[in-house]
């Protein structure tokens, strides 16, 4: 099937279905076309959860799918690769949480939402990389058991010198291979753009950056920026939104070791037979979701 059918395909049968399809911005330029939607893994959750549509095809890994899933319940979410996860989720297990809060009885439990509904209902409250400071600011506790991105709790614990964060020893294999060297070379490269890093990369890289942010922190700083030249330093997928929405601006990876190979397993054919045949269905079990909705809830309260 051509490129053309398989769009007109995945239009008709949208419509037909009452189907939203929704795509972070990692995705492969294409499905950011195609897309109804594109955002962050909770951002794109969220807006699920408060539409009409009846089906959800989720173009992500499978730990965004199964948070929209967390969020809409009743509605039936489908992820178009079911082989598309991410490392860094399957670096904490709920058996290993448990473990950690035993060893840790009065520590609280911040879970990045880069993470199983498992790990998610053994925790106390979610955070993404965009709330995750004011997320563990508002916890009572001083020690904060912080799962599963090390590099993101560092970041944390350099913001907030009151907390004891204990972090996982989990990281992003993608940002966590960018090292100071890639932003010394960039920077000598394009000596007038800024570095806007994300802050599941190292902290030797983040100490480098003029600005530290999720990626629609950084969409939104690019965009609101009287600078002209920027060296991006999260997933290269990124890079269609900001191209697309500021054509007067020069973008530059930081490194080409920036691509997340499961985010870009998605493709329009995937899409397609997702929608035709009704794969492949994300499910929790129930007694899992409403432990995990608790975490996700809390945050949400006082994000």
């Amino acid at each position: 099937m051509d490129l053309s059918a398989l769009k007109r395909g995945i239009s008709e049968m949208k419509k037909e279905k009452n189907a939203l399809i929704v795509a972070h911005n990692y995705q492969i330029d294409e499905i950011q076309e195609i897309a109804d939607i594109v955002g962050d893994s909770l951002a794109l959750s969220r807006y699920c959860a408060k539409t009409d549509f009846e089906i959800i095809v989720f173009c992500g890994v499978h730990f965004m799918a199964e948070s929209a899933k967390i969020l809409s319940p009743a509605k039936t979410v489908l992820l178009p690769e079911a082989d598309a996860g991410c490392p860094m989720a399957e670096m904490v297990d709920a058996g290993g949480l448990r473990e950690a809060r035993r060893k840790y009885p009065g520590a609280a439990v911040v879970c990045y939402i880069n993470s199983s509904a498992a790990v998610k209902a053994e925790s106390d409250i979610c955070c993404t990389s965009s709330n995750a400071v004011k997320v563990t600011s508002s916890m009572k506790e001083k020690d904060i058991i912080f799962v599963p991105d090390q590099n993101l709790a560092n970041y944390v614990a350099k913001q907030l010198p009151e907390k004891n964060i204990i972090p996982w020893h989990g990281f992003c294999s993608t940002h966590h291979k960018v090292r100071k060297t890639d932003v010394e070379k960039a920077r000598k490269a394009q000596p007038e753009a800024k570095v806007l890093v994300h802050p599941e990369c190292r902290p030797e890289v983040v100490e480098l950056a003029d600005f530290t942010g999720s990626t629609k922190q950084i969409i939104d700083y690019a965009a609101k920026s009287k600078e002209k030249k920027f060296i991006i330093g999260t997933e290269m997928g990124v890079l269609y939104k900001l191209k697309k929405d500021n054509p007067d601006k020069q973008f530059y990876l930081l490194s080409q070791g920036l691509v997340c190979v499961n985010m870009k397993k998605t493709t329009l054919e995937s899409v397609y037979y997702s929608l035709k045949e009704m794969r492949y269905k994300i499910e929790v079990d129930e007694a899992i979701r409403d432990k995990a909705y608790k975490a996700l809830d809390r945050m949400l309260s006082i994000s």
